[in-house]
């Protein structure tokens, strides 16, 4: 790790619960700054730059999904960390649908969320490390070209927003094009270095979804990353018929 401070911007109504993460990860040697809604933490957003931003699904006003899916659009790629008190799967499911890195429920402990925490700072670092593990020549495929070793896909020269669970999904496929790759390869591809990742196949489908939604002309009939019935998905540069 950097000797540089991790910084994390946490957004929860409940009181108690900052107070504890704030004097917990405080002691941990993160800078923390705890605010009880969305419009709180978009206004410290736009004034500082975090590592990590910790929404809780549930707040007075706008929630924490609504949130996280304006600032994917609005091209924002901090790491994103969902709590709920929700015990439902499918929400986590909708948060990464979301754009959303990782999810965890209420109640937790705050040892889980400082290794999340560190977790998603880590493998934002290797992503974003020249001539790192992810290789250096860019890919191009129909309007797209994805800069691996910067972490970056471009739609006609301009930047696209992924999390970094996209990417690096994104990324394992276009590493093995025309190559029906299954639900557990790409979970493996996906973890990359750190294989602290939680990575299921429920998240790979609401990934590829999400992937699908931004690279797709027509997102109900994919060209580029297609599904293979009975093995998972291949992803197909020039958007023929596999």
């Amino acid at each position: 790790m950097s000797d540089a401070p991790i910084t994390v911007l946490i957004a929860d109504d409940e009181a108690e619960l900052r107070g504890l993460l704030q004097r917990y990860l405080g002691e941990q040697g993160l800078t923390v700054r705890a605010v009880a809604d969305a419009s709180a933490a978009e206004r410290l957003l736009g004034r500082e730059r975090f590592d990590v931003l910790v929404l809780d699904v549930m707040m007075p006003g706008e929630d924490g999904l609504s949130l996280c899916r304006r600032l994917r659009h609005a091209g924002e790629t901090v790491p994103i960390l969902m709590l709920t008190a929700r015990g439902d799967p499918v929400d986590r499911i909708i948060g990464l649908e979301m754009g959303a890195d990782d999810y965890l429920p209420k109640p937790f402990n705050p040892r889980e969320l400082l290794a999340r925490i560190q977790a998603m700072v880590r493998r934002q670092k290797l992503l974003g490390a020249h001539g790192g593990p992810l290789g250096d020549e860019p890919v191009r495929f129909g309007r797209y070209t994805l800069h691996a070793a910067r972490r970056l896909l471009e739609r006609d020269g301009q930047p696209v927003a992924l999390t970094t669970g996209e990417f690096q999904l994104l990324h394992a496929l276009v590493m093995n094009p025309n190559r029906p790759l299954g639900r557990d390869r790409l979970i493996e591809l996906a973890k990359g270095a750190d294989r602290e990742q939680d990575v299921t196949s429920r998240s790979i489908d609401a990934q590829v979804m999400r992937l699908r939604r931004v690279i797709e002309d027509d997102p109900s009939h994919p060209r580029h990353i297609q599904t293979v019935w009975g093995r998972g998905y291949v992803f197909v540069p020039d958007g023929g018929a596999t």
